[in-house]
């Protein structure tokens, strides 16, 4: 993709050119009325132009920098990642700061330690985290943020579950949907590499 395929967006921003990493909305097709009609495009989904594995390492570096710099930055013990959009920026962050990671999933199996939450924009709604996680440390990533009720539901099922959440770490943060002051009131940081 080149910038001139990026700049003819509707709405683009764009972060320096160090990084390059550029999004942009897009309308959605065929949506019901409940479910949000605009899909931020990006450098990572691969659907304005395939993925180099360099543009995924760079990128995890990127965000996982921004989140070490942050001034409310704390170590994690783990990252958690959302289906589906949320799970190759977590490979990526995960890469950049050696950690390990989990993925929540919009699947529901017969597993112990199972929390629900919801996404209450999406098609489907409920998505699943597994595993016991009481006692640690955990950096929600995900690519995009809108309006933070999914990660505002997330957060309260998991410190319902004695997790301490120390941050959430999005490639975009798309501000025609005010999450960030949802978050603040949660006292959970939002570190974002690019917003719309």
């Amino acid at each position: 993709m080149t910038t001139e395929d990026l700049l003819a967006g509707s709405s683009m921003r764009t972060v320096p050119e160090d990084l390059a990493y550029q999004a942009r909305r897009v309308r959605r097709l065929g949506v019901p009325p409940q479910t949000r009609d605009v899909r931020i495009v990006h450098e990572l989904d691969g659907i304005l132009d395939q993925v180099h594995p360099a543009t995924l390492l760079r990128t995890g570096g990127a965000l996982w920098d921004a989140w070490s710099r942050h001034p409310e930055f704390t170590a994690p013990d783990l990252l958690l990642g959302l289906d589906a959009g949320g799970i190759l920026p977590t490979v990526a962050v995960a890469l950049a700061g050696d950690l390990p990671y989990r993925l929540a999933w919009k699947l529901d199996l017969d597993l112990p330690d199972k929390r629900r939450f919801s996404e209450p924009h999406a098609r489907r709604t409920e998505v699943f985290t597994y595993g016991d996680l009481t006692g640690t440390r955990v950096l929600i990533v995900d690519d995009e943020i809108t309006t933070g009720n999914t990660l505002a539901n997330l957060i309260t099922v998991l410190r319902d579950s004695a997790v301490e959440v120390t941050g959430i770490a999005c490639l975009i943060e798309d501000t025609t949907g005010n999450a960030r002051p949802l978050l603040e009131s949660l006292g959970v940081p939002l570190c974002t590499l690019t917003r719309l």
